[in-house]
């Protein structure tokens, strides 16, 4: 007997019902998936929840290039390396997505993309890295004006530990596989944000912009905040 909650494409099978589960509806990783399945998947889930964009992440270059000539109306984010079909829902609650260099761009894209899809309104804060503090004190102002705030860095990982000590706002951090070779593929990074002195540090994986950046969502949303 079929469930009318689950598609099954033979490839996959695709949770309709987790938007009314959760609020979310289920989110393509296309890694590891052809752009053929990323693309029919998407169009899929598009058919299912219409009002709802959906979103596809990890998506590399040839996969973009494909969704984008097949899907009308998809937006690709080049830099996050996702794509988006249908509508933004309504902006509840401000996450504000911290990077520590340039080098970590494509993670806080890939968490700023995220927040905003699921639901948040988003702004960016780029290069204020703990080599460079007076950076990061100029814009302490906009840092506590956040819901919820994420936090991306590579290296030793320390610019969470040092927003957390300025500020009392909810805060994700997510470490980067930016670094050179002691910083191993991220873990020095994950390790220094594990071992956060600063109180109220929650950490996620390495180079996972997609869960920080649902989690700060669902922070900003439950806030009330600035629409």
């Amino acid at each position: 007997m079929s469930d009318p909650r689950t598609l099954d494409l033979g490839y996959a099978r695709l949770d309709l019902d987790r938007a009314t589960r959760t609020g979310d509806p289920e989110v393509v990783l296309g890694e590891g998936k052809t752009a053929e399945h990323v693309t029919a998947i998407m169009a899929r889930l598009h058919e299912a929840h219409p009002d709802r964009a959906v979103l596809a992440t990890r998506l590399d270059e040839a996969a973009r290039a494909h969704v984008a000539a097949h899907l009308p109306g998809v937006e690709i984010d080049d830099e996050a390396r996702c794509a988006t079909l249908g509508p933004l829902p309504a902006a509840r609650g401000n996450v504000t997505v911290v990077a520590a260099g340039t080098s970590d761009g494509p993670v806080a894209a890939e968490a700023a993309l995220v927040a905003r899809v699921h639901g948040a309104h988003v702004e960016r804060i780029t290069d204020v890295g703990v080599a460079g503090l007076h950076r990061l004190l100029a814009v302490r102002d906009r840092l506590e004006e956040a819901d919820c705030l994420v936090v991306v860095a590579g290296m030793e990982g320390a610019l969470p530990s040092v927003v957390a000590g300025l500020v009392g706002v909810p805060l994700v951090a997510v470490p980067t596989s930016v670094g050179y070779g002691a910083n191993l593929g991220g873990i020095a990074a994950l390790l220094g944000m594990l071992n956060s002195c600063a109180p109220g540090v929650t950490v996620v994986n390495i180079d996972n912009g997609y869960g920080a950046g649902v989690h700060a969502a669902r922070v900003a949303r439950q806030s009330g905040g600035r629409a």
